[in-house]
């Protein structure tokens, strides 16, 4: 191995080392707390070694939540292919980002705040780039199943094509999965079983767009059993898959 290729390796190494330990310092304390100098010292180097891999804190938060939505498009993508109707792989996206959020928590605030502007624009243009990049998969996993359902006449168009008709379906999951993030928030109003509340307005908004089949969003055995479906043919295939994928890795 050549000089420069283990010092990209070490580089690399590096930074994966501080993006790990900014994750634990947030999950441990919040992001708010989280504080360049600090972080350094916990991973044993000098802050300004930090600083050589990102150019702020905004900048660290930016590459955080691209590492971890690198994670949440490859699950995303691959719940996609579920063979199943338009419909049901729409929603089946809704429940597996629900899933996902629940089990890294984290995951969905960190985007909540990287997105705010403050954070936004104060990242560097190749973080930001490399954020939206990751963001090209999922995004085309979507675009791709409100296409099929067109040309398979399950989906008026709208005279919208479909970039612009995936933006209400996955716009709807980003908003409530925010307000569920906001502790107390939903609490405060009243509003019980956001889970629940996020899977019938999904439904709701299929509904409104003429998407066939049409559902009863207010049918809770209906809603409970293809849920459990999703949870059976998709989600738990899934958790198998990765966990097979994890025992490889350890060999």
């Amino acid at each position: 191995m050549g000089t420069r290729e283990r010092r990209q390796r070490e580089f690399e190494a590096r930074e994966r080392l501080f993006l790990e330990t900014a994750r634990r310092l947030i999950r441990d304390d919040g992001i708010l707390s989280l504080q360049m100098a600090r972080l350094a010292r916990a991973c044993d180097y000098a802050t300004g070694t930090l600083y050589q891999h990102f150019s702020s804190k905004e900048d660290l938060l930016v590459a955080l939540a691209t590492r971890r939505l690198q994670e949440h498009a490859d699950y995303f993508c691959q719940v996609a292919d579920w063979q199943a109707g338009s419909r049901e792989r729409m929603f089946a996206l809704t429940v597996a980002d629900f899933r996902f959020a629940r089990k890294h928590p984290g995951f969905s605030r960190l985007l909540q705040y990287t997105f705010t502007e403050v954070v936004w624009e104060s990242a560097s243009e190749d973080r930001r780039a490399a954020l939206q990049r990751a963001l090209q998969p999922p995004a085309k996993a979507v675009r791709d199943i409100v296409q099929q359902a067109i040309e398979a006449g399950d989906l008026p168009s709208h005279g919208q094509d479909a970039g612009a008709l995936m933006l209400g379906p996955w716009g709807l999951c980003a908003g409530i999965q925010s307000m569920i993030q906001t502790r107390g928030l939903l609490d405060g109003l009243g509003i019980s079983e956001p889970g629940r509340q996020l899977y019938r307005h999904a439904q709701f908004l299929l509904n409104g767009l003429g998407w066939q089949p049409l559902m009863d969003p207010v049918d809770d055995d209906a809603l409970s059993a293809l849920v459990k479906r999703i949870e059976r043919e998709v989600l738990a295939v899934e958790r198998r898959i990765r966990a097979a994928e994890a025992q490889e890795m350890q060999r």
